[in-house]
């Protein structure tokens, strides 16, 4: 059978086949057939691909040759010939034999789940540092694949390079070529991360709080960090619409500042490697000092989704005990009354979770409020006696501290302040020759 070649209906038409396989293994885990396609088909639809046919497809036992079995893929030949598609997306891991097997029987192009999702982030990311790591991320993974016929190293759009471009006809990709791109990646990867640790460090001299907000991805947490910051970034209904840290100054109650970082969304089945390929753009949540953990609590799935956020925290080093946690309970909107009853009830008795709609924003208030709390907890209460006539230190403790409580007495202020360590240091250096 002849394979197809470079600028066939794939790369001119993006027109796709959506193959949700449901093993014995899934089935144990709770997350119905039926939501796990339409996530498939979310990610398709991130990079604009033409859904033209999808299907669930039981899996009792895995064909070390092809993952289906051999009448499935018969018949899905049959369905893709007839649907026209160039693309076939199955949505599960498949071994560098198992895809090879597939685009041969199928004649068309076939990705995984993590080809998929690497697909998406190329697509997504904006920054040099989410390019490096994207890039990093798909070579490792092409490297184990060079016996494809479609693999190949040149970029021509966006995306992690599997669905199209003049590249595809190359058949010797040698695992030297790589290896010195990797080792050319790392290098550069390595100066963007010292880059990132000079502005953390910049901050710190700030120094505001960091507030990062995570979650299952399409849980709302752009249109969250719009509502919170008043920016206007990315918020679209749409898998993996942020893959880049984008970071905002928000006041809060207590007239304090703080960093709200917002950050890629985490998915079902995430490939290890690019949890480890995306941790240096993950470093602001390990150093933040709050993590607000955005959760679609309308979705069937929400408890599931939740499972998985905590999985990926975990393997970054972030229980379900940090103490920095606070669980966001978002689109509360789209509840009946007595479940938002029931939601709020449940927060209440949690005492480390907030009900909130990021679209009208009911509940902004009360999640500023408890960001406010989580952050005094840190804080030491200090009273100062400072001159009255010094406009710049009084300003200092209300920008950058809780004030308490304030009494003027003649030409002195005594002002007690919640300041974090570090800002009660900074400002007796800086105003010694303010305090009596």
């Amino acid at each position: 059978m002849t394979e197809s070649t470079p600028g066939s209906a794939a790369g001119e038409t993006g027109r796709a086949l959506i193959v949700h396989p449901e093993t014995t293994l899934k089935r144990g885990r709770g997350r119905s057939a039926q939501a796990g396609l339409e996530e498939a088909i979310g990610l398709a639809g991130a990079i604009d691909l033409d859904i033209v046919h999808t299907r669930i497809v039981r899996v009792s036992r895995i064909n070390p040759a092809t993952f289906l079995g051999e009448g499935i893929v018969a018949e899905l030949k049959a369905e893709i010939e007839e649907s026209e598609a160039g693309i076939a997306i199955v949505d599960t891991t498949l071994s560098p034999v198992q895809q090879r097997n597939l685009e041969k029987a199928w004649n068309c192009k076939v990705i995984d789940r993590t080809g998929l999702i690497l697909e998406i982030f190329g697509a997504r990311a904006r920054t040099r540092e989410g390019r490096l790591q994207v890039d990093l991320a798909a070579l490792n993974y092409q490297r184990t694949r060079l016996v494809r016929s479609w693999t190949h190293l040149e970029r021509q759009r966006g995306g992690a390079g599997f669905l199209g471009g003049p590249g595809e006809s190359q058949l010797e990709l040698d695992r030297r070529r790589i290896d010195e791109r990797i080792v050319r990646l790392e290098r550069d990867l390595e100066d963007v991360k010292r880059t990132r640790s000079l502005h953390r460090e910049a901050r710190k001299r700030v120094p505001y709080p960091v507030v990062a907000l995570v979650g299952y991805t399409n849980a709302g947490k752009s249109t969250l960090f719009n509502r919170l910051t008043a920016a206007h970034v990315v918020a679209r209904d749409q898998l993996f619409a942020t893959l880049d840290p984008t970071m905002r100054v928000v006041k809060l109650p207590s007239r304090r500042h703080v960093i709200l970082s917002d950050t890629v969304g985490f998915i079902s089945e995430l490939p290890t490697q690019l949890v480890a390929a995306f941790r240096a753009t993950l470093e602001e949540v390990l150093e933040a000092d709050v993590i607000l953990h955005v959760r679609d609590i309308a979705d069937p799935e929400s408890d599931l989704q939740n499972s998985d956020v905590r999985k990926v925290l975990a393997e970054l080093g972030i229980t379900a005990e940090d103490s920095r946690l606070i669980e966001v309970l978002n689109k509360v909107d789209l509840l009946d009354v007595e479940e938002r009853d029931r939601i709020a009830q449940q927060a209440v008795r949690a005492d480390a979770s907030v009900v909130v709609s990021a679209l009208t924003g009911e509940g902004e208030g009360d999640l500023l409020a408890a960001i406010d709390r989580r952050i005094s907890r840190s804080e030491e209460v200090v009273r100062f006696a400072v001159d009255a006539s010094n406009g710049a230190a009084i300003a200092w403790l209300y920008e950058n501290g809780n004030v308490l409580d304030r009494r003027d007495e003649g030409e002195t202020a005594n002002i007690a302040v919640g300041l974090e360590p570090a800002d009660r240091a900074r400002f007796e250096r800086r105003f010694a020759d303010a305090l009596h």
